[in-house]
Parts: structure tokens; C-alpha cells; sequence
């Protein structure tokens, strides 16, 4: 699962999650990926689990870009635990995505199959989003 080596603090507050995406809004490395269309915090179990379905899809071809990273502490009290006494304890790890973002990028495949491999990827996620193809894309 991913996660951060090393952070500064070790909790932090939630946020908001305002606008859409600037970085990571363009096709960086392949030629065919999945753009969110909401905001929403994603899960490393949640990123590991989409990979999977992806690579298990395209039968080891191809190339897979992970474009999100998990690096925001999501802390949880215990269950039945009264309220007060500090935050809780950190649990899971999240990536902040907002629209527009690249969430996965394929390339050494053909057309269909990364279509197919993305859909399966975007269904283990808990976002909409769009397949979108590089600009300059040939079609092989």
C-alpha cells in the first residue's frame, strides 16, 4: 500500500476541497488515462485495489502510471469512545483529488484494452470519471 516514508506531522487537519485541478490535470506519460470528474479523498487500499484490476486486465502489457499519491493522514477515534480527549489515532492514508485530475495513464496497449482495463480500475474508485486519449495519438 502506499504511503508517505516520512512526513512532518504526523496529523493534519481535513481541508477543503475548492476548485478544480491545475497539476496534474494533462496526460504526462501515456496515451490513454482516467480523469476524475468530482472531488473526493481516495484511499491507498482504494488506489492498490484499482492497479490490480488494471494489470490483471492488460495480462503484464503494457506500461501503468500511478499519477495520485497518498499523503494526507486520515486519524480515527476508537469505537464507543466518548467525545474529547485529543484526536484520534491515524488510520489510513488519502490522496486529494479534485476534477480534472489524472488519476491512471496506459500506454504500450491497444485502444480497446485499455478502455476495458480503465473501466475496471475506475470501478474500484469512489469517483466519476472520464476515459480520455493524448491529444496526438495515432492509433496503432
Amino acid at each position: 500500500m502506499l504511503q508517505p516514508k516520512k512526513t512532518k506531522h504526523r496529523k493534519q487537519f481535513k481541508g477543503r476541497m475548492k476548485g478544480n485541478a491545475h497539476r496534474g490535470a494533462q496526460i504526462a506519460f501515456g496515451s490513454f488515462a482516467i480523469k476524475a470528474m468530482d472531488e473526493v479523498f481516495i484511499t491507498s487500499r482504494q488506489i492498490e485495489a484499482a492497479r490490480i484490476a488494471a494489470t490483471r486486465f492488460m495480462k503484464r502489457e503494457g506500461q501503468l502510471w500511478i499519477r495520485i499519491f497518498p499523503d494526507k493522514p486520515i486519524t480515527k477515534k476508537p469505537a464507543e469512545v466518548r467525545m474529547g480527549k485529543g484526536k484520534g489515532a491515524l488510520d489510513h492514508w488519502v490522496a486529494v483529488v479534485k476534477p480534472g485530475r489524472i488519476i491512471f495513464e496506459l500506454d504500450g496497449v491497444n485502444s480497446e484494452i485499455a478502455k476495458e482495463a480503465l473501466r475496471l480500475a475506475a470501478q474500484k474508485l469512489p469517483v466519476k470519471t472520464k476515459f480520455i486519449v493524448r491529444r496526438d495519438y495515432a492509433g496503432a
